[in-house]
Formats: C-alpha cells, sequence, structure tokens
C-alpha cells in the first residue's frame, strides 16, 4: 500500500510540475487579447485556462489527499512522544561526582568567616 501511495504521489507530482510549467501567466492574456493566435488553438482562447487550470486543481486535491494518506501510514496511530518523556525524574538521577548533594561538606569550628570551607577527597 506504502509502495502504491508513494509512485502515485510522485506521477502527480510530475503532472503537476508539467502542468504549471505549459500554463501561461496572467500577464498573457493581454497578448492574446490583441490577435497572438490563441483562438485557433485546440481548446480556443479561454479553453485552454479553463482546463488546464481545473485538471492542476484536482491534481494538487489528490497530492494533498495522498500525502495525508502517507503521513498517515507513516505515523498511524502512536501516541505522541516527547524528549522530556524519555528524560528520569530528578529524584530517580543517581548522584554524579561533581554535584553539591552527594558531597558532604566538613567546615572547621576554628575556619574563620572568611576562608573558604575545607572539602574532603
Amino acid at each position: 500500500m506504502y509502495t502504491i501511495l508513494v509512485i502515485v504521489q510522485v506521477l502527480v507530482a510530475l503532472a503537476l510540475v508539467g502542468l504549471i510549467l505549459i500554463q501561461h501567466g496572467k500577464g498573457a492574456d493581454a497578448g492574446a487579447a490583441f490577435g497572438s493566435g490563441a483562438s485557433g488553438t485546440v481548446f480556443g482562447a479561454r479553453g485552454s485556462a479553463n482546463f488546464l487550470s481545473r485538471t492542476t486543481g484536482w491534481l494538487a486535491t489528490i497530492f494533498f489527499a495522498v500525502s495525508l494518506a502517507l503521513a498517515y501510514l507513516v505515523h498511524g496511530e502512536k501516541e505522541g512522544t516527547s524528549v522530556l518523556d524519555t528524560v528520569p525524574a530528578a529524584a530517580e538521577l543517581p548522584a554524579q561526582a561533581g554535584d553539591a548533594s552527594s558531597v558532604p561538606v566538613e567546615i572547621p569550628a576554628e575556619s574563620a568567616p572568611d576562608q573558604a570551607p575545607v572539602v574532603p577527597e
């Protein structure tokens, strides 16, 4: 199913690119008004624009629908996970060597208040 949707997605994307490149811009209508020969085409003066615009709209709709279907197949009904769900709480973490709470600090009674405390190693 996944492979079929990917193939459809690629084909629709290529068709969209082709149709968009074939279409004339809004500025091309001014040239057609002065007889640039657009009325002699297969679809007529305005027929090709309507046909190409509608086809592009339908292909865009199919492209988005297939994109949503592929996203659902890839991610499915999994619950949303977060990086925070994988980190243990602070109470569950073991004490580390540089952690201030894991090293007891002894302050001798004879040390002056302006001296730094002595940390046993």
